[in-house]
Parts: C-alpha cells; sequence; structure tokens
C-alpha cells in the first residue's frame, strides 16, 4: 500500500511521526508508545529475529518505520521516554474490518469463492496477532516502568505465533472444509519472509499475555463474517481494503470536477 505513494508515506508515517512525538514532549508527555512493525525485517537473513539483529525493510513502509524509531530516539531524555512496538502482523474482527491482511485475506476469499487463494508457493513466515491484542499492548508499554522499555524497540507477538502462509491456508481450511486451497503464484515469491522471537516483550513486561491465537481469532473473525453474510462483492468492494479505498480517494482529489469546483 506504502508504494502507491512513497513519498506520501514518508511524509505521514515517518515526518507525521516525528513531528507528533516532538509536539507530545513539547507538551509535557512523559510517555510515548510508537505503533511500528515486525515488517522491518523484511527477507530475515535468518530465521527467529531478534531486536538486535539486522533490520532489512522491503516496503516504503517498513522504511518509514524504521526512520521513525530513529528519530523519535533522538528526542529521548530524562523527561521524555519513547518506546517502539514492533507489532507483528495484524488479523482479527474490528468494526474496521480489513481484509487485506494474510489471515483475514485468505478466509475472506473462502468466504466468497469457496477458494482460499494464496498468491505465493506459501512458504514465508509471518507472526501474527490479533488486533485487539495490539491494543492491549499499548495500554501495557504505556503503563510499564519506565526502565523496562525507555527508548527500547520491542517485538509484539508470541513465539508460538510465527506460522507460515500455507499454515494459515490450512486453518481457514478447518473452518470451511470445503474450500479448495489454491496455490495462484500470480504475486511470484514473496520477498518479505521473518519468524521472530518475543522473548524481550515477556522478560520487560512479564505480566502481558496475548489472550487470541491463529485458532481462537479465526474462529471469532468466520463466525463474525458468516453471520454478516460477507460475500464476493465485499471482497471485490473498495470499503474493506485499503489500498482501493486509497485509490478511490486519490481519484477523488486529482478529478477534474473537483479542480473546476
Amino acid at each position: 500500500m506504502g508504494e502507491l505513494d512513497p513519498q506520501l508515506t514518508y511524509s505521514i508515517n515517518r515526518e507525521g511521526s516525528f513531528q507528533l512525538a516532538k509536539i507530545a514532549k513539547q507538551a509535557g508527555v512523559p510517555r510515548f508508545v510508537f505503533s511500528g512493525s515486525c515488517s522491518v525485517y523484511g527477507k530475515g537473513e535468518k530465521l527467529d529475529l531478534c531486536e538486535n539483529d539486522a533490520l532489512n525493510p522491503m516496503t516504503a513502509y517498513a522504511e518509514s518505520k524504521i526512520d521513525s524509531e530513529t528519530l523519535i530516539s533522538g528526542l529521548a531524555d530524562d523527561v521524555f521516554s519513547p518506546v517502539y512496538m514492533r507489532n507483528a502482523t495484524a488479523f482479527g474482527f474490528s468494526k474496521m474490518l480489513r481484509v487485506d491482511l494474510v489471515v483475514n485475506n485468505l478466509l475472506a476469499s473462502a468466504l466468497s469463492y469457496n477458494e482460499i487463494r494464496i498468491m505465493s508457493d506459501g512458504t514465508p513466515w509471518r507472526p501474527l496477532i490479533h488486533c485487539r491484542d495490539i491494543a492491549r499492548a499499548a495500554i501495557a508499554f504505556a503503563e510499564a516502568p519506565r526502565d523496562n522499555i525507555h527508548d527500547r524497540a520491542i517485538n509484539v507477538g508470541s513465539n508460538s505465533s510465527n506460522y507460515q502462509v500455507r499454515d494459515v491456508g490450512d486453518e481457514v481450511q478447518r473452518l470451511i472444509p470445503s474450500a479448495d486451497i489454491v496455490y495462484s503464484g500470480e504475486n511470484g515469491p514473496d520477498p518479505r519472509d521473518y519468524r521472530v522471537r518475543f522473548d524481550l516483550l515477556q522478560q520487560q513486561i512479564p505480566t502481558f499475555q496475548l489472550q487470541y491465537d491463529l485458532r481462537s481469532g479465526g474462529e471469532e473473525l468466520f463466525h463474525r463474517m458468516r453471520d454478516r453474510g460477507f460475500s464476493a462483492a465485499d471482497f471485490e468492494s473498495d470499503r474493506f481494503v485499503r489500498l482501493r479505498h486509497l485509490r478511490k480517494n486519490l481519484r477523488r482529489l486529482t478529478s477534474p470536477a473537483r479542480e473546476v469546483a
């Protein structure tokens, strides 16, 4: 999604985040929780990546998150304590449902077409985390003792929640047995491939535990989407896919009718 307009991505995700941090510091905010991403590891040089391992971003989005960590770190001092959440890949049901995330996407595909359409060969690794657990983690980071988290990047997820994309497909098929798994290969080999360790999170905030795993979160998502009659029309619309929604808004902003108005 960030590649649609990389400069816009940097402007919002990097400059915007840094500006917000500066304003927060000026306002006397003592704790600044930055929501980052495990996508900063990109194509990992090895498996089981931890916070000290090399970063290998593959997208403008991931690069913007790395740059933001670096810029915001420059503001850290005795009165301003930032911390950087490197979140695993989000999934799960929410009021702002998205179907362009791997778990949500494969389940939406199964509900829409009775096919679980995997666009790669299914081998890349992804750490997963339910969107509600990300929200709970943000609260835990805001309340954690300063010495435990000050100016640190911390992976947010669970060691038991690393999956290959084909594992996600298998779980979706468990929920919808009639759906066939189809490896379309239309995207070719996925260069993003990272399995991540979350030991530091447990060391620094030991009271925090995930409430969802792929099975429980997937079951909830399946029942909520099925009960609402999610269909191919929904899957193909711009309502639940952020990239399509952005493209629609950009077309609206640049339309001749708007320029005349």
